[in-house]
């Protein structure tokens, strides 16, 4: 391959599907912490040891998390099809990934930042609770600002579990880098285009894995 045809591979086909990539893997992440946060309160809050136990609302939340969690992500995709088009009007796209992406990994993220809370000193909420402070002060005060480390810790991993589902979400018309691999590199035997996208995710990954040891040790 010539270094025009090179170039021309690069910001025709290369340079806009990573574009999608990161949007996916950002949007899809933005998402997921969002929801994943607010699950993980609600878990943290009513299981047998929380501000508020109530285990029925625990048991159903958990038992809903765990079987989202079960499915297998290239399925899942295909069995929230038409949840995916009464949201973004489409099954197909980047904008249409971001449904199943978002839905596979806001458990992953509850279970994380569900953990996290769980390790907070019980000695320190008990001391703020003498103090007289409320479940929300404990909760956004107290547990949350505790976890930090632990919580961007976990969510590094979920970024990274979230890239790599855009590569299979690639290959069933989402776009991305996993598009670009399946359809530019596999399916016509161009094993420079194949192991070259390989090559640009272990990069990707790496990169974000040192972003997240490097904010889990300054907040440490």
């Amino acid at each position: 391959m010539s270094h025009s045809e090179l170039y021309q591979l690069f910001s025709t086909i290369f340079i806009p599907e990573f574009s999608k990539t990161m949007y996916m893997v950002v949007a899809a992440t933005l998402l997921s912490s969002i929801i994943g946060t607010l699950l993980a309160i609600i878990l943290i809050v009513t299981y047998k040891e929380g501000l508020k136990p109530n285990k029925h609302i625990y048991q159903i939340l958990t038992t809903v998390i765990n079987v989202v969690r079960s499915f297998p992500f290239i399925i899942l995709i295909v069995a929230i099809i038409p949840v995916t088009r009464a949201i973004v009007g489409t099954s197909i796209g980047e904008k249409a990934a971001i449904v199943p992406l978002t839905l596979a990994g806001a458990p992953f993220i509850a279970r994380i930042i569900e953990a996290s809370l769980r390790e907070v000193d019980k000695e320190l909420i008990d001391a703020v609770k003498s103090f007289g402070a409320s479940n929300f002060q404990i909760i956004f005060k107290v547990m949350l600002p505790e976890a930090i480390p632990s919580v961007i810790s976990g969510i590094t991993l979920a970024i990274i579990s979230i890239l790599g589902c855009t590569a299979m979400a690639g290959a069933v018309g989402a776009g991305g880098l996993g598009a670009v691999a399946i359809t530019y590199g596999y399916a016509n035997f161009d094993n420079t285009i194949m192991y070259g996208t390989v090559f640009v995710l272990i990069i990707f990954v790496q990169i974000i894995q040192s972003l997240g040891n490097f904010l889990y040790k300054v907040l440490k």
